[in-house]
């Protein structure tokens, strides 16, 4: 940029200077261009140092991390990896539908009366579960007062009765506020009953049916028949069938299985509603499809966007005009990923997943409570669940821009492979005999059940981190208390949590008194051991475990605990590891830790040492050694874990 001294004066009265020429502004011009060769270097360089000799090539496969099954994301994003996507060149509103369903929306008038409009953003649909009819008829009021657009109710045995649902919907101006029902035949029909005649019901509403949901959370196979005269039942603007992926994702799927087990199920009924005499047109409008929206919220975005390229290409493929083949998408906050322990946490997981869900262009949002997994929400965690929606949209302007991933790099290479392997996943089914067919001889259950165990894995190491679970753990908490929710449907596909078994754990061991515990055996002065005595801490306070602390054996034998942890440097562990493991089996010790990563033993000069604790190792199984060493009941979570276990 050219300085002020090398500018000519101005005469007085002249008018203002021409601004300078673009590239006089170029503030990076002086700085040599940086590619990706350059950048591969550093990259290699940086790993080099960090102990990794073999290297992959390209180099960054070294730092690619697994999101769904067969697809990674890169740790650099350019331009070339977009290339040519047919994303890029789509506009909201068409096909692919990528960009989105719409390419706008009903909007409000903006402040001060001007013509613009700005989009009303997505229907905020708050879900009710709660068989206390007066209860729910109160919370139902209290949502629609404050934000909430639409309803969700699920009916059925220790939900909303099913005969309730004319008290429960008493006070719901149905003109205004749809509503989606979960529940099967019986709350359909109810609800059909119940609106018989009337003509003047919103549109966006959904009766529900779903019986290959059914047969997936049961394993008892569903007849699809008689979908054809719900729908043509269907008041106008409404669709009958829900196809809920999220049934999918809460037994352990990942974005892959979910996408191409929704694909295969709106297939199915897609046959089922044209065999049962309705054309494929008006046979695509009676579908909802419902996915689960993660706190990984570029999964989340780029699975929602692609789920809506994978319904295009079965609209085109079914002969279905480009205007009807839009797929309606409903995202719902993961039930996976919430937390008993730290609930409050969930809260910020909730908002994140909400925030994938805008962006990712979803026609309707639930969030979950952040009690959700306690059991039935209260007032106020119902409040929070409805103002993260309204905060986003009112506050955050989160609704005023269509698509605004749209074009990023990182993005629309995520969607591409992910529409790409769920597809390969959805073909697969069908080659099977149709969703149906693969969830009765187990293909289904076998896929997801892999899903899990590589999530499990990355849980168990903590690659995953569960803040408040697995991660910074509060021991001193005090759980709030809720009314228990109905058992979902058993017998099919499991229900699953990410800190499912952390939490089993830490139950475990907050029922035996007094709370058990690990001493924390330190070498050397505190700035030499603190590192490690607090990552051992965090690690068995994950589990529930109370720790002590003393300069070496000293301590122990008041800890009440016959399980120790030496916690110092690689230094200090050469000199005195094997020492003070001795001392301390002298003072009781049954089980001895050592807060470092096995190759510290390089020379098996160690004796003493029962296992490592590490970033990476295997906490549920330190925590389940742990726990069998203290006598601490671990039923039903499987059985002792031997050192190769614990250390590999």
């Amino acid at each position: 940029m050219r300085s002020t001294d090398q500018q000519t004066a101005r005469p007085e009265g002249a008018p203002p200077a021409e601004p300078a020429a673009p590239e006089l502004l170029e503030l990076a011009a002086e700085f040599p261009a940086a590619g990706r060769a350059q950048w591969r270097d550093l990259v290699a360089g940086v790993l080099r140092k960090a102990g990794r000799d073999e290297l992959p090539e390209p180099v960054e496969d070294a730092l690619r991390v697994p999101v769904a099954t067969g697809v990674t994301v890169a740790p650099l994003y350019t331009a070339e990896d977009a290339g040519d996507l047919p994303s890029l060149a789509g506009v909201p509103g068409l096909p692919p539908f990528v960009r989105g369903s719409r390419a706008g929306a009903a909007g409000v008038t903006a402040a001060g009366g001007a013509d613009t409009e700005v989009p009303a953003g997505w229907d905020v649909r708050q879900r009710h579960a709660d068989p206390d009819v007066t209860g729910t008829r109160e919370a139902i009021a209290a949502d629609l007062d404050n934000g909430v657009s639409s309803l969700w109710l699920v009916c059925g045995e220790g939900a909303v009765p099913v005969e309730s649902l004319g008290e429960v919907l008493a006070d719901v101006l149905l003109d205004l506020a749809p509503v989606s029902l979960s529940g099967g035949l019986p709350a359909a029909e109810a609800f059909l009953a119940l609106v018989a005649g009337r003509t003047d019901l919103a549109p966006g509403g959904c009766l529900g049916l779903d019986p290959l949901g059914v047969q997936a959370a049961t394993g008892v196979e569903q007849d699809l028949t008689g979908l054809a005269d719900l729908a043509r039942r269907a008041p106008a603007g409404w669709r009958s069938v829900v196809v809920d992926g999220t049934v999918f994702a809460d037994a352990g799927a990942s974005a892959v299985e979910e996408l191409g087990c929704a694909v295969a199920a709106g297939v199915a009924y897609l046959r089922a509603l044209t065999d049962q005499g309705l054309g494929v047109d008006e046979a695509f409008g009676q579908l909802e499809f419902r996915f689960a929206a993660s706190a990984d919220q570029f999964t989340t975005i780029a699975g929602l966007r692609a789920a809506r390229r994978l319904w295009d290409r079965v609209g085109e493929a079914s002969g279905v005009p480009a205007e009807a083949r839009a797929m309606r998408q409903h995202a719902v906050t993961s039930s996976v990923m919430v937390t008993k322990h730290d609930p409050w946490v969930n809260m910020l997981r909730t908002t994140v997943a909400c925030f994938a869900a805008g962006v990712g262009g979803a026609d309707v949002v639930t969030v979950q409570p952040f009690d959700a997994a306690l059991g039935l929400p209260d007032a106020f965690a119902r409040r929070i669940a409805r103002n993260t929606q309204s905060l986003l949209v009112e506050e955050g302007s989160l609704a005023r821009v269509l698509d605004p991933a749209g074009g990023s790099w990182y993005v629309e290479s995520l969607t591409e492979d992910l529409a790409q392997a769920a597809w390969a996943w959805f073909t697969e089914i069908e080659r099977a005999g149709g969703l149906a067919a693969a969830l009765s001889s187990g293909l289904v259950g076998e896929r997801i059940a892999a899903a899990w165990a590589d999530r499990g894995h990355r849980l168990a190491t903590r690659t995953d981190a569960i803040t408040g679970v697995s991660e910074f753990p509060n021991p001193a908490e005090v759980l709030p208390t809720r009314r228990p929710a109905a058992a979902p449907p058993s017998g099919g596909l499991p229900r699953v949590r990410a800190a499912a078994a952390f939490e089993d754990l830490r139950d475990a061991v907050e029922a035996v008194e007094p709370r058990p515990r690990v001493h924390l055996a330190t070498l050397g002065p505190v700035a030499r051991h603190t590192a490690r005595a607090t990552f051992a801490a965090n690690l068995f306070g994950a589990g529930g475990l109370q720790t002590s602390t003393g300069d070496r054996a000293a301590g122990f034998a008041d800890a009440g605990t016959t399980v120790a942890c030496i916690c110092g440097t690689d230094r200090d562990y050469a000199a005195d590891a094997a020492d003070l493991a001795a001392e301390l089996r002298a003072a009781g010790a049954g089980q001895v830790w050592l807060a470092g990563p096995p190759s510290l033993d390089v020379d098996g000069s160690l004796d003493g040492i029962d296992g490592y604790v590490y970033a990476g190792c295997d906490a549920i199984a330190v925590l389940r050694r742990t726990l069998e060493q203290l006598g601490v009941p671990d039923e039903g979570h499987g059985g002792h874990h031997g050192p190769e276990e614990v250390t590999t």
